[in-house]
């Protein structure tokens, strides 16, 4: 039997129908154009894709009028901004480095968050130091007319960082955050200037220490 097998070989002795061989054929002809296709389709969104990029974000109304207070910023030698995330215009650092008065080499950081109803809502400025001034309490609030009452949906981030500037070279004594500070610059402008100085070397002042800020 063995002998038989092999002379005469499996096809012989069991002949496979040709309507089946023909079926088995279609079948894989069928699954390879079909694959074929579905491969063509996935290069083809994979072209549109890549021709188009990914989507890009809308733009805000508020995004829009930051874009245009930044670009019309002067900020001299003696200030700067930081962005940390720079997709994230709405919120940035200001750093500035007073060159004249009572704060003249410091360097003060103040963070800006900006929400999407500016410039309806005025932008909320917090400096992240522990300084002794009269208009900036321990926690790093402002006292800045035009960030409260009198701000303003005409006003732009220029005449924001322009009045921050201005508490260090002509501190307010009539309007305080620090009323500590305040009381130091009313009785005593010479002591106030001493008191500045040793609270920027990151010293204490009656009791209250405060972080170096000197360059």
């Amino acid at each position: 039997m063995l002998k038989i097998w092999s002379m005469v070989g499996f096809d012989t002795l069991f002949p496979r129908q040709s309507g089946y061989a023909f079926a088995t054929f279609s079948a894989h002809s069928l699954l390879s154009e079909r694959s074929l296709t579905l491969s063509q389709k996935q290069k083809q969104q994979q072209d549109e894709s890549a021709a188009t990029g990914p989507k890009k974000k809308k733009v805000t109304a508020a995004q829009l009028r930051v874009q245009k207070d930044l670009s019309e910023l002067s900020l001299g030698s003696t200030m700067k901004t930081d962005f940390p995330n720079p997709d994230d215009i709405l919120n940035f650092t200001l750093t500035i480095e007073p060159d004249e008065g009572m704060y003249k080499g410091g360097r003060f950081n103040f963070n800006f968050a900006i929400n999407q109803n500016f410039p309806h809502d005025p932008p909320k400025v917090k400096c992240t130091q522990k300084i002794y001034h009269p208009n900036i309490d321990l926690e790093g609030n402002v006292c800045l007319n035009i960030l409260r009452e009198d701000w303003k949906p005409v006003l732009n981030l220029n005449a924001v960082i322009v009045g921050l500037q201005f508490l260090f070279l002509e501190p307010n004594a009539s309007d305080p955050l620090n009323k500590e500070a305040a009381e130091d610059l009313k009785s005593n402008r010479e002591g106030f200037k001493r008191n500045v100085r040793s609270a920027m070397g990151g010293g204490a002042v009656k009791g209250q220490s405060y972080e170096r800020v000197l360059k």
